[in-house]
């Protein structure tokens, strides 16, 4: 009786720590209504949108990594060995293609006809 008390303490605890260590929130990540970032970020190239939704891209590593940043939190996506354009890391995928460049974050998140800003 103690241990399986003591086990659905332990879960409990997990429960509510785990959400804790995740930088990533509730909210939409990409939206363009949540914190604006006070400029482009150093490095990086402004994508805006359909919709006007924009994100930021640091290309590093010779162009094996694209550095997705967004007001909340950074993502490194990783290039695809099958497709020179495009990055992913888990459900997150980056199409380069010039204006026609998408994002995509599982079904929930599809920016399409993302065209780079010139830089100022």
């Amino acid at each position: 009786m103690i241990i399986k008390l003591q086990r659905f303490a332990l879960t409990c605890l997990l429960v509510v720590l785990i959400p804790a260590c995740s930088s990533i929130g509730l909210s939409n990540p990409f939206g363009s209504k949540s914190s604006v970032l006070p400029g482009t970020p150093k490095d990086a190239t402004e994508y805006v949108c359909d919709g006007n939704k924009h994100f930021y891209v640091r290309m590093l590593n010779n162009g094996s990594d694209a550095w997705l940043i967004y007001p909340d939190h950074e993502v490194n996506l990783a290039k695809s060995s099958s497709d020179s354009n495009r990055y992913a890391s888990g459900v997150i995928t980056l199409s380069i293609n010039g204006d026609a460049t998408t994002l995509n974050d599982g079904e929930k998140i599809a920016y399409v006809n993302c065209k780079p800003q010139l830089k100022k």
